[in-house]
């Protein structure tokens, strides 16, 4: 649809008193199943807000159980617009260029608004964006965020006492920029009008989410089947994998010393502090980390920390002394250099780098 048809819409909903919030087309796809749903109300309208470099993944994830739904029903349970800051089509982060249906100048008071981005979530949206999405929050229109979209919800100020999560490769900038916010570790979340998730296989647990509220068990778990999803409507609460699944070990005292690791980053504990807390020797402690992680405890907990130091490289604006300060690091010198042993480049050149993508 192009911009002249969008327009023509509007004015004649103008003109009838009736908004009309669909500027994308109503789509029912026939399928080979089919399951009635009876208690059949005006479609819900949703818009997805793509900015620059958005998570394809995380996308389409969210939008098909929509059109599965409508599928199997044979009626428009769902409708949506997309929507760009300029209106013309958006590359993701995989590099595909989407088209959309029109700006954020056509954008209808009584729709929610999905924001949809990628990594450096936190620069996405233009400040002209910020506003448009504040002023649509003020006049009763409702938001969510898919991936990292809680960033500029945030930068709208529009998260403050809700609870809201984005993805946890992007939370630490993200904590580092909002101090004051802090993120769920929950794959989604729905807080009243605020929906959010963490992006890919979340973004599809929180629409079957919705669809259950609506129009009930039976038919979200058939949607979610038709999604290969497996049915299961319980929230999987945790983002990541545990600790020890990750470690691919159930040893409960090296997860404890890893744990802390990963709790002080800014100010890292000491060989000593980690042998008096769990009560293992400073040779046992050694000896798990190199049959466990293949290195000494110390060169793991570094690269732990430079870790977090190339998330915020990558998502904030902080300087490299101050990245080096918040994690642990007393030396910009010492931290650079073992940043570069890690990565292969310095903090700079990947800084560089960002912000020449910007």
């Amino acid at each position: 649809m192009d911009v002249a048809a969008q327009v023509t819409i509007l004015a004649t909903a103008m003109k009838t008193n009736q908004p009309d919030t669909r500027l994308g087309p109503e789509v029912v796809p026939e399928g080979a199943f089919f399951f009635p749903v009876e208690s059949f109300r005006a479609p819900m309208d949703l818009g997805f807000l793509l900015l620059p470099r958005f998570t394809l993944l995380a996308f389409s994830a969210a939008l098909d159980p929509l059109r599965i739904a409508n599928q199997l029903a044979q009626k428009p349970l769902y409708r949506w617009t997309v929507f760009s800051e300029n209106g013309e089509a958006v590359s993701s982060s995989s590099g595909m260029d989407v088209s959309v249906h029109g700006s954020l100048d056509t954008l209808p008071k009584d729709l929610r608004l999905i924001v949809c981005s990628g990594n450096q979530g936190l620069e996405a949206a233009n400040e002209t964006t910020v506003a448009h999405i504040r002023k649509h929050v003020r006049f009763g229109g409702k938001t969510g965020g898919i991936c990292t979209g809680a960033a500029t919800l945030a930068r709208a100020g529009l998260l403050q006492d809700r609870t809201f999560t984005l993805h946890w490769e992007n939370q630490p900038g993200f904590v580092e920029s909002f101090p004051d916010l802090l993120p769920s570790a929950r794959r989604f979340e729905i807080d009243g009008d605020l929906w959010t998730c963490g992006g890919g296989a979340a973004a599809t647990e929180m629409m079957l989410s919705v669809i259950q509220r609506d129009f009930g068990r039976d038919f979200a778990v058939v949607v979610s089947d038709m999604c290969l999803n497996g049915g299961d409507l319980e929230p999987r609460t945790a983002q990541r994998s545990s600790l020890a699944r990750a470690l691919s070990t159930r040893n409960a005292r090296l997860v404890q010393v890893v744990q802390a690791m990963y709790h002080n980053i800014e100010d890292p504990v000491t060989f000593d502090d980690l042998s008096e807390m769990t009560g293992l020797s400073r040779r046992q402690i050694e000896r798990q980390f190199r049959q466990y992680l293949g290195g000494t405890p110390m060169t793991v907990y570094r690269n732990i920390r430079l870790d977090r130091a190339r998330a915020l490289v990558i998502e904030t604006d902080m300087t490299i002394a101050e990245i080096s300060a918040a994690c642990g690091f007393n030396s910009t010198g010492v931290f650079s250099r073992h940043y570069r042993d890690r990565f292969g480049s310095a903090p700079s050149v990947h800084q560089n780098n960002r912000q020449k993508t910007e």
